[in-house]
């Protein structure tokens, strides 16, 4: 049986790689120095004291979890104060902190003094969320009747399209403090808020086109990209003269095109991937994403995000891969940002918008239901209360909390069932039982590094790791995929590898700011399917693919939860 310390690499607070790299030192957690873990094979080791199922051994970042926290906790312990409401009148244009000059673009909401905590109705039957390359002319007219009356309301309601289109500005581009502390702003991307605030921009965006065209039932489609059959781009949003159409797209990947482009879900302005397996590797990438990497909950919905927390604890599956794809896919490389799409101030004007996010918000439902017995939420009043502030269909502004938004038929609305084909999509080891970790010339994690370093080149490291410290200027487009025991001196396509471990990327922000992150990344499977998962050591290789000149590593190490 595999013995494997239990350390971290403990890095100096240098967050830039000078010409003297600064000295690292590896060191256990005080908490922990003299503590070693057995790694054990059999689930029923899982509560021994001392022995780790190696089913619950995940690649993170960030701080070790307390020492009573490392067997038993998918979630962490109860934190602080959750993130409150903003106050709406101290919406500010926000600064570009890069330039220290304020933003060209203001998203702040028409004031309002009446705020009402809001119920959910009744539901009698839930309205049904299609897949958009399954409806009807008559629907695609529906949607596009709502879209065109939401766009002719005044400028100043706060239901018009471009109010509309503001929100998701003004949550997203640090424009509102957070619960009142003018040096903290607050962002609802890269945390486990991500997919409850979504899910409530989506629910009332939907309402406040079902009211526009008096029809109860009517619902938001989803682009089912996580589909063959729905990866291209829905071809009504591309129609001339429609409201649902917008010039700001990459016109490489219209639907008009012949055949029509298929979304990529590990797309980058450098290095798309090739037509011809990009089937197969959306599939691989959608499994990552829900399963092999998601298996607890903060893997899945993201870090903790609380008052007094940084921009960016570190997202979730999802929403750091085929999310951040998706929106660097469609957005314009002509417009000076990525507009529309492309980035966060900006992206809510693209009418596409809504419909990749009621897919991304439809996997949120799926994952829940992949999750059995399992736990599917976090307990603490932390992510629970969390609360927010949104403009309903009758123009009222109204405060909605977390905890409403996890079951979808109770807020009054379900998807349409397709095939799931990601999930047969387990990817395949290139080599089983690979001996590069113990030949290759590589640094091991326990000794003394060049950390932190900047990631313009493959970073390959020995030893059990975390991605840590991951320092990025959140204006530009970033993306790095990581590769566990791969003998590829530069690993390349993804396409059913299952030595594939993950990737981080990031869509950009007007408001642009230096931010630490992390990325958490499930290994169980991984070395399941490598047939390494009693190996001492193994190697780990981090390729640039997008903006790796832009982006500092921290360090790396080992999280046991």
């Amino acid at each position: 049986m595999a013995s494997l310390p239990l350390s971290s690499t403990t890095i100096s607070s240098h967050s830039h790689l000078s010409s003297h790299p600064p000295k690292l030192f590896l060191a256990k957690p005080p908490q922990l120095i003299s503590t070693r873990f057995t790694v054990s094979c059999n689930a029923s080791d899982e509560t021994s004291q001392g022995k780790v199922d190696r089913r619950n051994l995940l690649l993170g970042v960030g701080g070790l979890y307390g020492a009573t926290n490392l067997i038993s906790g998918d979630a962490p312990a109860a934190l602080a104060t959750p993130i409150s409401a903003p106050d709406l009148a101290k919406c500010t244009r926000g600064t570009n902190l890069n330039l220290q000059q304020p933003l060209d673009v203001n998203c702040c909401p028409p004031p309002s003094e009446k705020i009402i905590d809001y119920k959910l109705p009744k539901v009698s039957k839930p309205r049904v969320r299609p897949a958009a390359h399954l409806v009807s002319k008559d629907y695609i007219a529906k949607y596009e009747k709502a879209t065109e009356l939401m766009k002719a309301l005044p400028a100043d309601d706060p239901r018009n399209f471009m109010q509309q289109a503001n929100v998701h500005c003004a949550y997203c581009n640090l424009t509102y403090e957070q619960n009142g502390d003018p040096t903290k702003k607050l962002q609802i991307h890269f945390s486990w808020l991500f997919f409850p605030w979504h899910r409530w921009y989506l629910y009332f965006y939907e309402r406040i086109l079902a009211k526009l065209i008096d029809d109860p039932t009517f619902a938001l489609p989803y682009w089912n990209w996580d589909n063959p059959p729905g990866m291209p781009m829905p071809a009504y949003f591309a129609k001339d003269n429609s409201p649902l159409n917008n010039a700001k797209r990459n016109q490489s990947h219209l639907p008009t095109i012949i055949p029509p482009p298929l979304a990529d879900l590990l797309y980058s302005s450098k290095s798309s991937t090739d037509p011809s397996i990009i089937i197969p590797t959306n599939l691989t990438e959608m499994y990552g994403e829900m399963v092999r990497n998601a298996v607890n909950l903060e893997d899945f919905y993201g870090a903790p995000y609380i008052v007094g927390s940084d921009p960016d604890p570190g997202a979730g599956t999802v929403e750091r891969g085929s999310h951040t794809a998706l929106h660097a896919w469609v957005g314009d490389p002509r417009s000076p940002a990525g507009e529309d799409m492309g980035n966060f101030y900006s992206t809510g004007r693209d009418p596409l918008f809504f419909c990749h996010h009621a897919n991304v918000d439809r996997l949120w439902s799926i994952w829940r239901d992949l999750r059995g017995s399992r736990p599917k939420d976090f307990p603490q009043s932390d992510w629970l209360d969390a609360n927010f502030l949104f403009y309903d269909e009758n123009a009222q502004l109204v405060r909605v909390k977390v905890r409403d938004t996890l079951e979808d038929v109770k807020m009054g609305f379900t998807y349409q069932k397709v095939d799931l084909p990601w999930l047969k999509a387990r990817p395949k080891a290139r080599v089983k039982k690979s001996k590069i970790a113990s030949t290759v010339k590589a640094p091991k994690a326990t000794e003394v590094t060049a950390f932190p370093v900047k990631l313009d080149t493959v970073i390959r490291v020995l030893e059990l790791l975390v991605i840590d410290g991951i320092e990025v200027d959140s204006s530009k487009f970033v993306r790095f995929d990581v590769f566990v025991n791969d003998e590829d001196d530069q690993p390349g396509d993804v396409i059913d590898l299952a030595e594939y471990a993950g990737c981080y990327s990031q869509v950009p922000h007007k408001n642009a700011v230096k931010v630490k992150s992390k990325i958490r990344l499930g290994l169980t499977e991984l070395l399941e399917d490598l047939d390494v998962e009693d190996d001492d050591q193994i190697l780990v290789s981090i390729v640039p693919r997008d903006g790796g000149e832009d982006v500092t590593i921290g360090g790396v190490k080992i999280i046991y939860v």
